[in-house]
């Protein structure tokens, strides 16, 4: 079992391997962002956005409301589906499921199936919720085989615990790692000092941040980020370390900027994010080279 280590910028100078000259873009993995039921599409784009400012080859949307939106007029790249369609999406290198999901019989069948799908696995906000209400969604989450990432917030991490925020609170780190072990996933635990655990017992507490990150959207651009970062090779647990450390990190540049910490929106994050992967693969050696 490692020790406790403070996620810092040294540990990500080589995260993501150079892009090559000639790389195309199925060379960065693909990513699917569901969710978005009525009233809640927007939590899907913010996602989704944050999957393609930070890598991710291909980025597709795919909404439960039946009136959402056929195209991102402000990002024409990300592809729009329905939810319902999601079986069509063939090599899918990560899913994302929760961002503004709901919790209708739809969402529960939808959560059903990407949980038994081989494919990485990010899930978050109501997906998590529903899974904190019904046994057999915790069932098939314990028995997946493919990596899982799994990104509550205090009161979600205490319904899937069957504890209070307090509690949570008071017991940060011992309750992701009891969560990462009881689920067989890598846990994100949100809040001040985000703490990433794996089910072999590792942990690591991030220094990045500030209470700009208060504010809505701002853990849908998280998971957008941690799909992006799978989709592109990172495993699950490095994958959330180098989220959280860059998705803090942008806030923090953002409010040194003089954007914040009040008002500082969802979408400015995701846009610095960026910003800040660039720049942390710009001080690796050898940033573009042909094979």
């Amino acid at each position: 079992m490692n020790k406790n280590n403070q996620l810092a910028k040294n540990m990500f100078l080589t995260s993501l391997p150079p892009r090559a000259l000639d790389a195309h873009k199925g060379n960065f993995g693909s990513v699917a962002i569901v969710g978005g039921d009525t009233g809640m599409v927007g939590a899907v784009l913010l996602a989704a956005r944050a999957a393609l400012f930070c890598g991710a080859g291909r980025v597709y949307a795919a909404f439960l409301a039946d009136d959402a939106p056929k195209v991102d007029s402000n990002h024409p790249e990300i592809m729009l589906h329905s939810a319902a369609t999601l079986t069509n999406l063939a090599q899918l290198n990560c899913v994302v499921i929760g961002p503004g999901l709901g919790q209708p019989k739809a969402a529960i069948h939808l959560l059903e199936f990407c949980m038994a799908q081989s494919v990485s696995l990010l899930i978050d906000a109501d997906a998590l919720n529903l899974i904190s209400q019904h046994a057999h969604l915790a069932l098939l989450l314990q028995q997946r085989q493919a990596p899982t990432v799994i990104t509550p917030h205090p009161a979600e991490a205490a319904r899937l615990l069957k504890t209070t925020v307090e509690d949570i609170q008071d017991n940060r780190q011992q309750s992701a790692q009891n969560l990462a072990y009881q689920f067989g996933v890598s846990c994100v635990l949100k809040g001040a000092g985000t703490i990433c655990a794996d089910a072999e017992g590792n942990w690591f507490t991030n220094t990045t941040g500030n209470p700009g990150l208060a504010s809505g959207g701002t853990g849908d651009v998280l998971s957008g980020i941690i799909g992006a970062l799978i989709a592109q090779g990172l495993s699950s647990l490095e994958a959330a370390k180098l989220g959280v450390y860059v998705h803090g990190a942008a806030a923090d540049k953002l409010v040194a900027d003089g954007i914040g910490p009040v008002g500082l929106t969802a979408s400015e994050v995701a846009q610095e994010a960026r910003n800040q992967i660039n720049q942390l693969n710009g001080l690796a050696p050898n940033l573009l080279k042909l094979k």
